[in-house]
């Protein structure tokens, strides 16, 4: 009982002390349990509810919905990363070392309320993934996409709760940028077959989730080795983070596109094996062909039988 109760006051020291005091009473700020709650339920519905629903019943048809859902994810990233430009990144933020500003200023301010807006941000994302279910788009569902929306929430709640602003928002910044062009992408997908033959470029926005995960690890990182009034702890949070995303991403990668282009080159080597040893064999017989059209050919067969039954 005695070791239950330090465990008690250690998170409640580390909750009511040690946290922002600025969002201790915001919405689902107090506890992490809310959030934790929330994205367990996320991923039983994704998983087991959703699927089990669907069963039975045709795909849904979401189109207008998605067009709608997808230009509010366009204009609030576009939001998000405007706020984050304003908090200082590109002005005033240095990309060294930026501590958190913990006073009550209203740049300050301001800059804690766009960090929870974009940890809100993380729920609407979970319904890339109920609109996939709804569609029967059960392969879309796949393990990089579950783990990736099941754990950001978790992920920024506490980037919130301990550290509002500083360095690491540089992730945020990254992040909203490129949700601007990936909800662009998703949202000229769903005008329809007349857009969709001009997206080509769907590999593209992959890879550059890639760089982006690259940029956070390097930038994380290096206050492992430079001396910065920031958190120890939320550098290697953040940085792991990069490491694990970097990983599933390019997993991801390797699996959509590098293999379907190793497999479309093993398919064309084989057309072009077969091609060139049916004209090896046209070379081959058309000579004879031809032989027996002129009667050369049917002469030298009749004289070989004739000799055959001679020497009988």
């Amino acid at each position: 009982m005695e070791i239950i109760d330090r465990i008690v006051d250690s998170y409640h020291d580390l909750m009511d002390n040690k946290s922002d005091q600025r969002v201790k009473d915001w919405f689902l700020m107090s506890s992490p349990f809310p959030t934790l709650c929330i994205c367990l339920t996320y991923v039983f519905i994704v998983k087991v509810l959703g699927p089990g629903f669907m069963k039975n019943r045709k795909p849904y048809d979401l189109q207008k919905v998605l067009i709608w859902y997808n230009l509010f994810q366009v204009i609030f990233s576009a939001w998000l990363f405007y706020e984050s430009i304003v908090s200082g990144w590109f002005t005033s933020h240095s990309f060294r070392c930026q501590p958190v500003d913990y006073s009550n200023s209203p740049h300050a301010m301001r800059t804690v309320r766009g960090c929870w807006w974009y940890y809100f941000s993380k729920f609407t994302e979970f319904f890339d993934t109920f609109f996939f279910v709804l569609r029967k788009k059960f392969d879309h569902v796949s393990k990089l996409h579950v783990i990736h929306h099941g754990i950001m929430p978790m992920s920024v709640w506490f980037g919130v709760k301990f550290t509002p602003g500083g360095h690491s928002t540089f992730f945020g910044m990254l992040n909203t940028f490129v949700h601007i062009l990936m909800y662009s992408y998703y949202l000229l997908a769903a005008l329809g077959p007349n857009v969709q033959k001009y997206l080509w470029w769907k590999k593209y926005l992959t890879a550059i989730q890639m760089v982006q995960f690259v940029m956070v690890f390097l930038h994380a990182f290096q206050l492992l080795f430079i001396d910065c009034d920031y958190p120890r702890a939320f550098v290697w949070w953040i940085g792991m983070h990069a490491v694990l995303f970097y990983y599933l991403f390019s997993d991801f990668y390797k699996q959509a596109y590098l293999k379907k282009v190793k497999k479309a080159k093993a398919m064309e080597r084989l057309r072009l094996e077969r091609e060139n040893s049916m004209e090896e064999s046209k070379d081959r017989v058309l000579p004879l062909l031809n032989g027996f059209s002129n009667g050369s050919a049917l002469g030298d067969v009749r004289q070989r039988m004739a000799g055959a039954v001679a020497s009988q």
